[in-house]
């Protein structure tokens, strides 16, 4: 007997539904009128008479899409908003008034985005001053001036905490009215902004101010395009091409102060899946941080730590971003593991300090990507373990600073349409300098804070798993198209449990069970860095290349099955 909760499944004859994600036995449904077929996703809900009934059509099992929809669903995600709540947010939004706002719309502005972006929350503006000084103007959608405080789309939106991206789809925050309309900063539309004006001398800014300000953007830009413009194969365009250039120098300062002060350095890549009209996943890219990214990233935390300095020097209630120097046990363990596999590592004092902790982590990551490029294998692993023996940063009522940036005070500040606490740090700001917003109650923080970050948790474990679903459909598709089932395949080892290895190869992953290496009995190592063969000796370690063919693929659930080839 199922619990009484709603679920995802397929529709089999005589109106079984059986469960798609978890285990656990069929149950007769109620189907709606028309609508649904035999083989259909559905969600089925708690019916009454402790009956149960088919609440709505998904999708079919086929469709990447629909599969990655149905986790959502089966992750508790809605999918869609309260009538009420995007009632509201279109009253909200019809009533957008930029009365007493510092006019910027005089600034020449643009965004720099992903192609596939849907929702602008930030852009800027930026002039070289006659003594070589750079200003930078930092616009962030307003979304405050949208969403009151204990209104119905607040509740929701805190409810969520944050928008969840898969690929192919998003649960977003706030309903479509504002995120991808009213508040989505897009060309040639004057929009609600809260800018931070920073006056650049090198890395060094020796002026900040605060505006409720209303913008128009110039232009949307996109990574590639803003890349192959630096890289000087395409030309900047007036009148965006200096501020562009203004705006570039700045974030090159930045980038070397960052690095001197020796910021935590750790090179990853998101893939980024590409969908046909009917849902099925046809290509699939790493997105890697290019100048381009970098540019926007190291301008959006200036922006962020000046907010939050401003925050802290008024002692106002607020969240910060913080993120906490690892623990020394940890950070010894990560020394001997890296020390196992090969990799050169910093000298260790015997007895490690916090502050030591912290200084070693950084110098490891420095090593560990000196020797990956040294050896032309390895990332995913290493990073892994880097990664590994850090905190998680967490929303906190409490400035504990950021580790991982090297920052004494940070928050989250430039992306409020897709995260609340972006838009409590508005709500402070905008009390901060008289722009009319209420004070935000201290007693509301911690818990809070704890709610947001638990909610982000959530999130990336949702968006890890729906890339693994992705990842396995189009490695069914492309086996299939090619006859490659068969087919030796390149990989390496990017992680190790009792069960066995996960090996990447080709942009995809899969796992090499222990079980399927024949001919000795393998155990994990101590310090989980390597399989073991109890007999030969052999061993499978992180960063190793391995050879493998694949056995099975289990789309639905993002699961590879492979074989070994050679070891």
């Amino acid at each position: 007997m199922r619990q009484s909760a709603s679920f995802v499944g397929v529709l089999e004859r005589s109106g079984r539904v059986t469960p798609l994600f978890e285990h656990g036995n069929w149950v007769n449904a109620d189907k709606p009128k028309g609508g649904v077929r035999v083989g259909d996703l559905v969600q089925v809900v708690p019916g009454k008479g402790g009956r149960w009934r088919i609440e709505r059509r998904i999708g079919r099992p086929d469709v990447a899409r629909d599969v990655l929809d149905a986790l959502l669903v089966h992750r508790g995600l809605r999918r869609r908003f309260d009538p009420l709540v995007e009632r509201e947010a279109r009253v909200m939004a019809s009533e957008a008034d930029s009365e007493g706002r510092t006019d910027f719309r005089d600034l020449t502005t643009f965004t720099i985005d992903p192609p596939t972006a849907r929702d602008f929350d930030d852009a800027i503006s930026a002039e070289e001053l006659e003594d070589g000084a750079v200003r930078v103007w930092v616009h962030i959608a307003d979304v405050s001036a949208f969403v009151k405080p204990g209104s119905a789309l607040d509740r929701e939106a805190f409810r969520r905490a944050n928008s969840v991206y898969v690929p192919g789809l998003v649960e977003p925050m706030l309903p479509e009215a504002l995120s991808n309309r009213a508040c989505s900063l897009v060309p040639g539309e004057d929009r609600l902004t809260v800018t931070v004006e920073l006056e650049f001398v090198g890395a060094k800014v020796r002026r900040t101010a605060f505006h409720r300000s209303v913008i128009r953007s110039d232009e949307r830009l996109d990574y590639p395009r803003v890349d192959r413009i630096l890289a000087g194969e395409e030309q900047a365009l007036d009148p965006w091409a200096k501020p562009l250039a203004a705006a570039r120098k700045v974030a090159a300062a930045l980038a070397d102060a960052r690095e001197q002060r020796g910021a935590l350095a750790v090179e990853s890549s998101e893939p980024e899946f590409g969908f046909s009209r009917d849902g099925h996943v046809e290509t699939l890219l790493p997105s890697e941080q290019t100048e381009s990214h970098k540019l926007i990233e190291f301008l959006m935390i200036a922006a962020n730590e000046a907010v939050a300095g401003l925050l802290e020097a008024r002692k106002l209630p607020a969240l910060f971003r913080i993120h906490e120097p690892p623990d020394p046990p940890r950070v010894q363990r990560l020394i001997e593991q890296l020390a196992s596999l090969d990799v050169p590592t910093p000298p260790t004092p015997e007895h490690l300090t916090p502050d030591q902790a912290g200084e070693l982590v950084s110098e490891a990551a420095h090593l560990v990507d000196a020797e990956v490029r040294r050896r032309g294998h390895g990332r995913a692993a290493f990073t892994s373990l880097v990664l590994r023996s850090l905190k998680q940063a967490r929303y906190s009522p409490r400035n504990l600073g950021h580790y991982g940036l090297r920052s004494e005070r940070y928050c989250h500040f430039t992306s409020p349409i897709r995260r609340y606490p972006d838009l409590i740090v508005h709500r402070a700001l905008l009390n901060a300098i008289g722009a009319g917003e209420a004070t935000v109650r201290a007693s509301d923080l911690e818990a809070a804070g704890e709610w947001c970050s638990a909610r982000e948790r959530d999130a990336m474990s949702i968006e890890r798993t729906a890339d693994n679903i992705a990842r396995a459909f189009l490695l069914e598709r492309k086996l299939f198209e090619e006859r490659a089932f068969h087919q030796e395949l390149e990989g390496e080892v990017i992680g190790v449990i009792n069960a066995g290895a996960f090996v990447a190869f080709d942009g995809f992953e899969g796992m090499l069970a222990v079980r399927n290496l024949r001919g000795d009995y393998w155990n994990l190592n101590e310090l989980e860095t390597a399989l073991i063969a109890a007999s030969s000796g052999k061993r499978l370690r992180l960063g190793d290349p391995v050879r493998v063919q694949v056995e099975k693929v289990d789309a639905i659930r993002g699961r590879v099955d492979l074989l070994p080839v050679e070891l």
